[in-house]
């Protein structure tokens, strides 16, 4: 949760210095299943996914022009990371996964004057990654580059409230700053590799404008 109050913090404080030109959004989506997997040798591996589930997030977007938005963004999805790998034989468990994105996010608008207007958008930012295994205790956590893409439409019939449909594409890149931590020791492989997290979302949410 220290996540969340920091971002908090901080998309309030721009809220109150912009508000004639902010956007506030909230998310909600449905995340579908990703493999990831690391192979050193036949007895230090692990193979597996990141189980799909809901995720949820927030965004204050401040709008440079009618047609651009630039939004300080934060998604979060709790979920399951079911995984087989070797410790001594081949073992399994199934950690807790917490995948936390922080994205600077840019958006075109095609039609930003009427009332369903479609966009695409790129994002930039950082994953940060909490696993717990629930069989000892033990915990570790990661901090990938992250990038993503996105593209959906705001459906605002009253221009002051309204609904958002949109899928996004997430990428947490493993490469960036070592691996993922499964399996021997408790989490952790000790294992470096160079996959990538590949989330693939639908779903949709609010837009509220708060300026007049």
């Amino acid at each position: 949760m220290k996540h969340l109050f920091m971002i908090m913090a901080v998309l309030l404080t721009a809220a109150t210095a912009m508000s004639q030109k902010i956007k506030l959004n909230g998310y909600g989506a449905y995340v579908f299943d990703d493999g990831v997997d690391s192979y050193y040798d036949p007895n230090s591996y692990y193979d597996g996914k990141i189980q799909g589930g809901f995720q949820w997030g927030v965004g204050l977007e401040y709008m440079l022009q009618p047609s651009y938005g630039l939004e300080l963004l934060y998604l979060r999805q709790d979920t399951k990371a079911p995984m087989d790998y070797y410790l001594a034989g081949v073992k399994h468990t199934d950690f807790d996964v917490a995948m936390n994105y922080i994205m600077v996010t840019g958006s075109r608008y095609f039609k930003p004057n009427a009332k369903i207007n479609p966009y695409v958008g790129g994002m930039l930012g950082v994953a940060l990654i909490d696993i717990d295994n629930p069989d000892n205790g033990n915990s570790s956590n990661a901090t990938k580059f992250a990038w993503g893409i996105k593209g959906g439409a705001n459906f605002q019939p009253t221009g002051k409230i309204g609904l958002k449909l949109q899928a996004t594409l997430l990428s947490a890149v493993q490469g960036a700053g070592g691996g993922f931590y499964f399996g021997t020791g408790g989490v952790g492989t000790g294992l470096t590799t160079y996959s990538t997290v590949l989330q693939f979302a639908l779903g949709g949410g609010v837009v509220v404008n708060l300026g007049k």
